[in-house]
């Protein structure tokens, strides 16, 4: 029999149209539990109820969703061990530090920096013109569906993660679908928060899960009437399909799909420090099995003397650091198959590039190598992302030809540029640097990408395709808030109807007014 699904605030079973295993990438076995893959009535049901709760939820105080916040937080930090052993079960991810250490303590944070956002209440941007006597808000936009991705089974888990908190935190319903690479993990923490939902006096249907459904369901449901918007991490086939069908029923869908995160290293820096970068390159490109959406699956640097020096550093890394295991076996299969696909385009294995023998998900570290001439001959192919320990160097003729080449590159979450600090590559990184600037969410100087910082001065975003939309983030709160929310005006309303933090006695400290035509900030009553 397959595990429930819970749906408006019950745990019951699925109307199911098959069953799947999770399983041990370390074994390639299957585990014991069998979940099911919902029929459409299920997906109809946890709409339905949804939409119930999210109109419920808007007038309700803000306390209550803080205190849900708050409370499963609290909740997933005592059930941590528990849940750190399914989730290495289920992804091969190390307990330590990753699971137990950086991923528990950002999910865990997370949660209670949405909690103080919503409690803040100035996410929302209250704005008052107070001569006209017209307010506007950012607001709750409805029922938010969230789709989490594979490989970050806390941190961005669709009923835990990053999406999940924000949604939350903005005054929005759930509806989570579980990644079928860690359904368990998925279970657990949604069996935390039902009890944290029924405390904090939320709306039974305030969190949702499904397991799985038909590929025909999902883009049924992001574009569903009922919804008000989704989120999704995950590949870009996926993203864009997901993508075509919310966009044909005008739904907001918020996508963060694949990127190849250029680090551009300078001929400066890689003279003063090049066995440095090469460490800190093959960290970062290894790191997780390669496995991060912030992985750096292309290095650009410019002939000299040194580059192919710096090459065969970087080779020897690759070579030399064991290969870590992948999150299963389609995971290995997709890297198997990217690595063909530039092969084909005329990339050339330096390292690696074959499967490692035996059962489990492992794939040797592969390295590759094309010329600019090579990339500019099919720079499309060629940006195709190997999704594991692979990464692509591209080594430019000259100066010249490595501008032309960032100009070719699709948008990215980041982009990185090494550069001498005694100042030999001032001129090379004010000619390539405005290039990069434009194609990329967050651009780092000196520093590899994998590190994500939950900072509201953080974007986890950047040009499309690497997400749907340049404009958001979906890490920095109280910014990644606004993704799930929608811009409220209120024109000659009552005092008494309007949200609270549009009153004029707002109780949440300062709000920003516009009086006479210029704007100041109102000193108001504190929040008792």
């Amino acid at each position: 029999m397959s595990r429930p699904v819970l749906l408006a605030g019950q745990w019951r079973p699925a109307r199911e149209t098959g069953t799947f295993h999770a399983e041990d990438p370390s074994t390639g076995s299957p585990l014991s539990d069998a979940y099911p893959t919902s029929h459409w009535d299920d997906c109809d049901a946890a709409l339905t109820a949804s939409a119930d709760a999210a109109i419920e939820l808007r007038n309700l105080p803000v306390e209550r969703i803080g205190r849900f916040l708050n409370s499963y937080a609290a909740r997933i930090e005592e059930s941590a061990a528990a849940i750190v052993d399914l989730a290495h079960q289920e992804t091969a991810l190390p307990k330590t530090p990753r699971l137990a250490t950086i991923e528990m303590g950002r999910t865990i944070n997370q949660l209670r920096q949405a909690a103080t956002a919503a409690l803040d209440g100035s996410w929302s941007l209250p704005t008052i013109d107070t001569k006209l006597n017209i307010r506007s808000r950012h607001g709750p936009i409805g029922p938010v569906v969230v789709i989490g991705p594979n490989n970050f089974p806390l941190a961005f888990n669709g009923v835990a993660g990053g999406d999940f908190a924000a949604a939350i935190a903005a005054g929005n319903s759930v509806i989570a679908k579980a990644h079928p690479s860690h359904p368990g993990t998925t279970r657990l923490m949604a069996e935390l928060a039902l009890p944290a939902v029924r405390e904090a006096e939320l709306p039974s249907a305030t969190v949702q899960l499904i397991y799985h459904m038909s590929r025909e369901d999902g883009l049924r449901m992001v574009g569903d009437a009922r919804v008000g918007a989704a989120g999704f991490t995950g590949s870009r086939l996926a993203g864009l399909a997901l993508k075509k069908a919310a966009d044909a029923a005008g739904k907001p869908i918020y996508l963060e799909m694949s990127s190849l995160n250029p680090v551009v290293a300078l001929p400066g820096a890689l003279a003063t420090r090049g066995d440095k970068i090469a460490d800190e390159f093959a960290d970062s490109c290894l790191a997780a099995t390669g496995q991060f959406c912030t992985k750096p699956g292309l290095l650009l640097i410019i002939a000299d003397d040194q580059s192919d020096g710096f090459l065969a550093k970087l080779r020897q890394r690759f070579t030399d650091r064991p290969s870590g295991t992948l999150l299963s076996t389609a995971v290995a299969r997709s890297l198997g198959a990217s690595l063909k696909t530039l092969a084909g385009a005329g990339a050339e294995v330096l390292a690696g590039g074959s499967p490692v023998s035996g059962t489990a998900c492992r794939y040797t570290n592969t390295l590759l190598r094309t010329s600019g001439d090579g990339f500019l001959a099919d720079p499309e192919t060629l940006q195709t992302e190997a999704f594991g320990n692979a990464t692509l160097v591209v080594v430019a003729r000259d100066l010249d030809q490595a501008r032309v080449l960032l100009e070719k590159l699709d948008g990215q979450l980041t982009g990185s540029v090494y550069s001498d600090t005694q100042g030999s590559d001032d001129q090379a990184y004010a000619t390539l640097a405005p290039i990069l600037r434009r194609r990329v969410g967050r651009l780092l100087n000196d520093k590899m990408p994998t590190g994500v910082a939950v900072s509201p001065a953080m974007n986890h975003g950047g040009p499309y395709p690497a997400t749907g939309h340049s404009g958001f983030t979906s890490v920095g709160i109280p910014a990644s808030m606004r993704r799930f929310s929608q811009l409220e005006c209120y024109d000659n309303v009552r005092p008494n109807r309007l949200p609270i933090v549009l009153q004029d006695r707002n109780p949440n400290g300062q709000v920003q007014r516009l009086i006479d035509g210029s704007w100041s900030a109102a000193d108001v009553a504190p929040r008792a």
